[in-house]
């Protein structure tokens, strides 16, 4: 069977050391045996999420955790502040009416990051506001939020920041305890490298004051249940036991290659994806694009969402197409989780090939030239 390569933002591709504990026999989750597999897991998020705080686990998409955040921290009324450049800003927002909150959204263009010199005159106008929600990594755009210079806005306010960085742990640096990030929020099939359905939320000493004053419903997300059970080095509710033991695997291997050597790798591979890009007189997107991914502007004339159901279904390679205003206007192509440079030179051959076929005119070659230039300058 052909493989195909994923070089999307989410759901990365697995390695074959955590896809082969899928095969594994179920265990027990209430046996000695897991609760030592769970105990090597809580250790290596730690690591991962650069914390000495408890890492929650919940078996649930990243928007579980999201919304566990909302529940556990926060009460009807509560002031937030919501930074929206893309899809995933806007999530933060939906969950805040849902449970209603007094929401101030700060809308910015989908090509741009947040003014941070906005965002602190926003908060001293609104000194009341118990929560910062805002995204590292805006995958629906390549944009990344400059998350160490907000931290340093709020770290000593009794206000909460709160990142969803689903996309962008294990691949763009956060340093959680050292910038004061009260919540950081991660998803298993991003840069941690299993399949979708566990989420993860670290939880700081600030944070866990706030979770004391919540009078919002919570059960299934309870952050109070799940601390208790933490100490026995389980959940309260039955988990994803065997996306538990494949996410042990993965965090041996980030372990192993040290994290540092990871935000290298990454920034590595995202490099060459945009010079090669830019090979081809395509234009990035974002204005700070980061090294999720990298968002790119289709060619006039083309059509996007056929250019990437032809790079899936005939070449097998998939990219990922541009979400709501930029339906058929953008692709986006990620070099995030398990991916080497031979899976990244193949999707820079296959955009050149699909964007040919469509009429695009360029320089053949040029693309692919600029990808092994890169990446031969930057060494391994």
């Amino acid at each position: 069977m052909r493989r195909s390569i994923l070089l999307t933002p989410g759901p990365t591709q697995v390695p074959e050391e955590a896809l082969a504990i899928a095969s594994m026999p179920i265990m027990h989750h209430r046996t000695p045996q897991f609760e030592k597999i769970f105990a090597e897991v809580e250790e290596s998020l730690k690591y991962v999420f650069q914390t000495a705080n408890p890492v929650l686990i919940f078996t649930s998409s990243g928007t579980g955790a999201m919304e566990s955040t909302i529940v556990n921290t926060l009460s009807p009324g509560d002031k937030v502040i919501v930074i929206v450049g893309g899809k995933f800003g806007e999530r933060w927002a939906e969950i805040a009416k849902a449970y209603n909150l007094n929401l101030i959204q700060l809308d910015v263009p989908w090509d741009q990051v947040i003014d941070v010199d906005r965002l602190k005159k926003t908060i001293e106008e609104n000194p009341d506001t118990k929560a910062i929600l805002t995204t590292l990594s805006e995958t629906s755009t390549g944009g990344v939020t400059d998350i160490e210079s907000i931290s340093k806005i709020t770290k000593d306010k009794d206000m909460l920041l709160v990142v969803d960085a689903i996309s962008g742990l294990g691949v763009t640096n956060i340093k959680t305890d050292e910038w004061g990030v009260d919540v950081v929020i991660a998803g298993s099939q991003k840069g941690l490298m299993i399949p979708p359905g566990l989420a993860f939320v670290s939880v700081s000493e600030k944070a866990q004051k706030f979770m004391e004053n919540s009078k919002l419903p919570k059960y299934y997300f309870s952050w109070k249940k799940s601390l208790k059970n933490l100490d026995k080095n389980t959940t309260p509710w039955t988990p994803g036991i065997s996306l538990i033991m494949q996410i042990n695997e993965a965090l041996k291997l980030i372990k192993a290659e040290g994290l540092e050597n990871v935000f290298k790798r990454h920034s590595r591979l995202s490099k060459a994806i945009r010079e090669a890009m830019l090979a081809l007189n395509l234009e990035i997107y974002n204005k700070n694009t980061g090294d999720t991914c990298t968002a790119v502007k289709v060619p006039e004339g083309i059509d996007g969402e056929k250019m990437v159901k032809i790079c899936r279904d005939k070449f097998m390679v998939t990219l990922t197409g541009g979400q709501d205003q930029l339906k058929g206007k953008i692709f986006r192509i990620s070099a995030m989780g398990n991916v080497n440079e031979n899976d990244l030179m193949l999707g820079v051959t296959v955009v050149e090939r699909v964007l040919s076929e469509l009429g695009y005119k360029f320089n053949k070659g040029s693309g692919v030239a600029a990808a092994m230039k890169s990446l031969e300058e930057q060494g391994a």
